[in-house]
């Protein structure tokens, strides 16, 4: 007669199944738990460096989207580093255009734009000429989105023997336009020359007839969000309300976004995106030029937010 522990051996072997459903509900403390999935939700980030940076200034920045949002994958474009960085602004377009193309590509789902300073530049006219971009918001970071008119540490460093009132006498000139800088220089008391002479921004503002403005007004416009950061400290940026695409009318009063021209013509989306709520401003206090890409306040505030 067979013993009743081999019995249950023979059952166990007829019947494996029954033992598997009688461990079901202990598997999960039997098991090792497995890892957490934090970054299959968040679109990827795209960053572009300001002029004379390069990828290593936005380490900071790199560590905060590490640590508020794990997993996500973060490129810092490396192209036009130092000096590089004032190649004239269309050159500089098509490079990240094709830096950038592979990595939404790769990203049905969208993928966001932080854009530096001169970088802001560069990626508004990127959401231009690009037909099927898929950028979800667009973060400009102390951007001279309307243009610059100020002296600065890199003007002097430049043209050291011009000053802001007659700058325009070089950058308004076909040698000039072979500089970033000049490509969105704008000096509100020479509207005529900057119209006809800028060769970057005049086009990607709308402000000239160019047989691209329809289809670069519906590109720019594929955009899910642009958010706009700036403030009074930054101490580069003049007017420093560019960053929101305010500036200067021809007595150097500062007008805001809304009673700019481009905006008041929606010449290439602005007030579109304004009407459909797709546009946030950031306003901060008390960050310097150098510091809106490291600043942890800054980027809880006006950057965490927006990176679904």
């Amino acid at each position: 007669r067979k013993s009743c522990g081999s019995m249950l051996g023979l059952w166990g072997q007829r019947f494996p199944s029954v033992w598997v459903l009688l461990l079901l509900p202990f598997l999960p403390l039997l098991l090792p738990a497995a890892p957490a999935s934090h970054g299959a939700s968040y679109k990827p980030v795209i960053v572009v460096h300001g002029l004379f940076d390069s990828s290593y200034s936005f380490r900071h920045l790199l560590e905060y989207i590490n640590e508020t949002h794990p997993g996500t994958v973060v490129t810092v474009l490396d192209l036009f580093d130092g000096r590089e960085s004032l190649r004239p602004l269309w050159e500089q377009v098509q490079g990240f255009r094709e830096a950038v193309v592979p990595i939404m590509a790769k990203a049905p789902e969208g993928v966001h734009l932080i854009c530096y300073s001169q970088g802001g530049l560069v990626c508004r006219a990127l959401l231009s000429v690009m037909d099927e971009h898929n950028v979800d918001s667009f973060i400009s970071l102390s951007s001279p989105q309307m243009g610059q008119y100020g002296d600065t540490d890199y003007l002097k460093w430049l043209f050291p023997t011009s000053m802001r009132s007659n700058l325009y006498r070089i950058c308004y000139s076909p040698w000039g336009q072979e500089f970033s800088i000049c490509n969105y220089w704008h000096d509100p008391h020479h509207d005529d020359l900057y119209l006809n002479a800028s060769s970057f921004l005049a086009l990607i503002n709308g402000e000239r007839d160019h047989p691209n403005a329809t289809a670069w007004r519906k590109n720019f416009l594929r955009v899910g969000r642009l958010v706009l950061i700036g403030g009074p400290d930054d101490g580069v940026i003049t007017p420093w309300q560019s960053s929101f695409f305010g500036f200067y009318d021809a007595n150097e009063t500062v007008l805001e976004m809304e009673e700019q021209l481009v905006y008041l013509r929606d010449s290439f989306g602005l007030k579109t995106l304004l009407a459909r709520g797709a546009i946030v401003r950031c306003p901060m206090a008390g960050i310097a030029h150098t510091a809106w890409h490291s600043n942890r306040t800054l980027y809880e505030t006006c950057i965490e937010p927006w990176l679904s």
